[in-house]
């Protein structure tokens, strides 16, 4: 009988997250967030708020993301948002939003869809300017949006002067690290 003896990796292949400074940036994989996609069911967007309110779950309008205690959001569409949590106290997200919206909402798993680039350092929009079409010098912290990375769908999200995460399909992660580091040499 064979012996299986599974061990979990980063998006990138490592045991252990994977960083690289160029210049002065530093690109960081990020693997201690869970993830979990937020709808609102026909009808119950009001619902939806109210109980996040109570329950410290941020819920911003378009174009925003937010962080409260423990939990963290950003805007995906109308009535929908990602939900972010320490993966050490929320491995199963979703378990834990579950019983504040009940059937009020569709909440779905998102921690293995996605791998997640912190960037930080000076003068974040030299970098993105070669890399995306979002404006960073435009837009602050608690700013995030949909676009296009090396031909893929990611999220840019501004978590604060000089850090901002990049949240692309886990699939393709590797291909997203490299668009990253080449717009970081060619800036710098």
């Amino acid at each position: 009988m064979a012996d299986h003896r599974l061990k979990p990796i980063t998006p990138l292949g490592h045991d252990a997250p994977h960083s690289v400074t160029l210049g002065p940036v530093t690109i960081t994989e990020v693997t201690d967030t869970a993830l979990a996609s937020l709808a609102a069911r026909q009808g119950e967007a009001k619902a939806i708020t109210d109980i996040a309110d109570a329950a410290g779950i941020p819920l911003p309008g378009p174009g925003k993301a937010a962080q409260g205690a423990t939990y963290a959001a950003f805007w995906l569409s109308p009535d929908m948002w990602m939900v972010e949590a320490p993966f050490a106290t929320h491995e199963d997200i979703v378990a834990h939003l579950k019983p504040h919206f009940g059937e009020a909402a569709s909440l779905t798993e998102q921690t293995d869809a996605w791998a997640r680039f912190d960037v930080t350092g000076d003068d974040l929009p030299a970098m993105f300017e070669r890399l995306c079409a979002f404006d960073l010098r435009a837009h602050g912290p608690g700013a995030a949006t949909r676009t296009v990375i090396e031909h893929l769908g990611c999220y840019v999200v501004i978590r604060a002067p000089g850090h901002l995460s990049v949240i692309g399909p886990r699939s393709s992660a590797a291909s997203v690290f490299h668009a990253l580091e080449t717009a970081a040499r060619s800036a710098y």
